[in-house]
């Protein structure tokens, strides 16, 4: 049993959208890793997304008291992002949530059980999808050519999660020791 964990620091980057919470549930399945923050002001703002760090000045600031081991940039296609955080639609009353591409109503626009019109959260609007990513990328380019200098920044592209899973899951198996082999045997 003696082996000595070591701690692991790692970040994961991506735009609104681009699976990061998916991607970061698996990590913590998978390699026993703690989803650790500093404290909870962190963690709701994961749940929000706005996770951190987001610009320069704080990525230079947490390397200040923190040496990042990893940064995990989730590279998806802006228009890929765009269909999928439109695709959502709400029912207001129950706020039952539909997907156009993986749970659609029975009739476009309206709520399976009352007939009643879906509504699209500001949030999901195309046009405000569009800033939110352009926003995005202006914030976080210069980040990430912060941790390409540093040498710790490793970029997975793809258009799916699934697919960009097994290669993050094999580069994390060269960084992490893992605790449990049996359970990290499927990713």
């Amino acid at each position: 049993m003696g082996a000595s964990a070591r701690l692991v620091r790692a970040a994961i980057m991506g735009a609104p959208g681009s699976g990061k919470g998916t991607v970061s549930s698996r990590i913590t399945k998978h390699f026993e890793l703690k989803h650790l923050s500093s404290g909870d002001l962190l963690r709701d703002n994961m749940l929000r997304g706005t996770g951190f760090p987001r610009t320069l000045p704080q990525a230079e600031a947490l390397g200040r008291f923190y040496q990042i081991d990893t940064v995990i940039n989730l590279n998806v296609p802006f228009e890929v992002i765009k269909q999928r955080l439109t695709a959502r639609w709400i029912h207001p009353g129950s706020g039952r949530v539909y997907n156009i591409e993986f749970n659609p109503p029975k009739t476009m626009g309206i709520d399976d059980l009352t007939g009643e019109p879906l509504i699209q959260r500001e949030d999901d609007r195309p046009e405000t999808v569009v800033k939110r990513l352009k926003a995005y990328e202006a914030q976080t380019e210069p980040v990430l050519e912060y941790y390409r200098k540093k040498g710790v920044l490793e970029t997975f592209s793809g258009t799916e999660t699934n697919k960009i899973w097994p290669y993050v899951y094999a580069f994390l198996q060269t960084k992490v020791p893992q605790i449990n082999q049996k359970a990290s045997v499927t990713p």
